[in-house]
């Protein structure tokens, strides 16, 4: 008797399906409420009494993740519908896909004997067969298509001239008296000054983090959703304070802190794939100072001239030394380690990790004292910005020599991978393309392509980052003459040094190699140091009168006097 009645009550029951989205615009006719009003009103004309619904808000027809229609389909296959039938506004409501509209309306439903619905096609699976389904789909589908056109002509115009495409980022807002214009948010904006001021100064991006998340600060989302700003494209932890090293990244990445806008700097290559891929360089569109900076473009470009180093500042018990992660294995390549003496932690010194994690690739410990290692950096800068203050013209005239030399070389290098990567990428558009056919034919069914299409548009995202690193630094070397100008300007501004700081560290030098201590025939044991800084790499300072000398040596753990000088710093 239940089983009658529950069969009974599943009879009269009919799922109502309703999807609006933002292609529909303002027209009331779409709307969720008179959405509801009609499909009730013909379900009842029907016959039907019960009605359950499944809404999805706000979500394209193209998307095949839509979390409700999903549910009601996996009811309908997995035979735990509780409910006869469907019935939907028109076909467009249903999905766009024409391919996995058929399906479902010529294949799923009737295998499990689920009704179905269209209102403004006139379409009811009971009454028979509809020869015009199929055409209606694919009618649904050049809809959606017209629809992305339309849309992205639309943000082509406004792109094009100078319209914000997305969002202002975290320490902007909207203007209130022109939604086109971005104005500075003071709260915000003033943690981003902070995060370039910390990170200039030396700070890490994990210990920014953590400086952040101490002093409960909000994190851009929960601060967002504190001023009543719903943004997509992220999530709120329950500490609203949980910052990480990605967001400060994303910050120190955000070129549009110097006042310019950035459109068109990602795209998708279908209306039917969500995802989006990051956009060349030159197909991307930059319109400076149109907007107040929070950030000066110096400081921005500083910064970027320090990011891609994975900098390890802490021993074991969590000490940290400014020299962790400029030190490089001179043989290997590796990262030096920081460390102290167990019987004596006075004594602190590096060694290359490779030869410390006993992994064989490097032979020799590379080791060297950081209080030996200290005095001959502070002497290189007094001699370097002797050299500048004294020979004013002559050291001008090094450095750009220098810089040309490495830029030249840095170039030809960068040149050769940007030529691989582009024709990889193109090789991967005419894959795409051939795919994309032969799904929109039947020959590649819509999961297949799915899974193809994913691993396709991963490597071009990869390809495409990549190409974006090599030709920014393509164009930076245009502009090598200005950045040679800073450094020589910061060189000068750090006369007569007594004492290192990571920021001085971090302004004037890119690199330091370290090498092995080796015993001459002399009977002298000497380690060489090469130091590499930014923008021109190792300068060879000749020598003149007024210059000093550096010559520094220290006795080691094992009662070695190990010498430096600068004879052997280019040998």
């Amino acid at each position: 008797m239940k089983q009658s009645k529950q069969k009974n009550s599943i009879e009269n029951t009919i799922a109502l399906y309703l999807r609006i989205s933002r292609d529909d615009g303002t027209d009331e006719s779409y709307s969720i409420q008179n959405q509801r009003k009609l499909l009730q009103k013909v379900a009842k004309e029907k016959g039907f009494t019960n009605f359950v619904e499944f809404v999805d808000d706000g979500v394209s027809g193209t998307n095949k993740d839509r979390k409700n229609f999903k549910r009601m389909i996996e009811q309908v296959e997995q035979g735990t519908a509780l409910f006869s039938a469907v019935i939907v506004k028109d076909v467009t409501r249903f999905a766009r896909d024409y391919i996995r509209a058929g399906m479902y309306i010529e294949e799923v439903f009737p295998e499990n004997d689920i009704r179905f619905i269209s209102i403004g096609e006139g379409i009811d699976s009971n009454e028979g067969d509809n020869p015009f389904i199929g055409f209606m789909n694919i009618t649904s589908e050049y809809y959606s298509r017209d629809i992305s056109k339309k849309r992205r002509l639309s943000n082509l115009v406004k792109g094009n001239a100078g319209e914000p495409l997305s969002e202002p980022p975290y320490g902007y807002i909207k203007d209130p008296d022109n939604s086109k214009k971005w104005i500075i948010d003071k709260v915000p904006a003033t943690v981003v000054k902070r995060i370039y001021s910390d990170y200039l100064g030396g700070r890490g991006t994990e210990q920014i983090a953590c400086d952040l998340k101490k002093e409960k600060i909000l994190t851009p989302m929960n601060y967002w959703a504190s001023i009543g700003i719903n943004r997509a494209g992220g999530s709120r932890s329950e500490n609203p304070s949980a910052w990480n090293s990605s967001t400060i990244v994303k910050i120190l990445t955000t070129q549009e802190y110097c006042g310019d806008v950035i459109n068109f700097k990602t795209y998708s290559k279908s209306y039917k794939l969500k995802k989006r891929l990051k956009n060349k360089p030159e197909d991307m569109k930059i319109f400076k100072e149109v907007h107040e900076p929070i950030i000066s473009r110096e400081d921005f470009d500083r910064v970027q001239q320090k990011r891609g180093k994975i900098r390890k500042r802490k021993t074991s018990d969590g000490e940290v030394n400014m020299f962790s992660g400029l030190l490089t294995c001179a043989d290997c390549g590796s990262n030096l380690n920081y460390h102290f003496n167990q019987k004596n932690h006075d004594i602190k010194y590096f060694n290359c990790s490779s030869n410390n994690n006993n992994r064989g690739e490097c032979t020799q410990t590379h080791y060297i004292r950081v209080d030996f290692l200290e005095q001959i950096v502070v002497k290189e800068i007094n001699r370097l910005t002797k050299f500048a203050t004294q020979y004013e013209k002559q050291f001008a005239e090094l450095i750009m020599g220098y810089s040309k030399t490495l830029v030249e070389s840095d170039r030809q290098n960068k040149q050769k991978e940007l030529y691989s990567l582009t024709a990889r990428d193109k090789d991967l558009d005419v894959l795409f393309n051939r795919m994309y056919e032969d799904n929109i034919s039947g020959k590649i069914d819509d999961e297949r392509f799915a899974r193809m299409s994913k691993t396709y548009s991963d490597e071009q995202s990869e390809i495409a980052e990549k190409l974006k690193l090599l030709r920014a630094e393509l164009d930076k070397s245009n502009e090598k003459e200005i950045t040679t100008d800073m450094f020589i300007s910061t060189v000068r501004k750090y006369t007569r040094i007594k004492k290192l700081t990571r920021q001085i560290l971090n302004e004037l030098i890119d690199e330091i190699k370290i090498h092995h201590a080796e015993k001459l025939a002399t009977g002298e044991t000497v380690q060489i140091v090469t130091i590499y800084w930014n923008c021109v790499g190792i300068i060879e300072i000749p020598e003149l009168p007024k210059l000093p000398i550096v010559d520094v040596s220290i006795n080691t753990r094992q009662g070695v006097n190990i010498k430096y000088s600068q004879k052997t710093l280019l040998t």
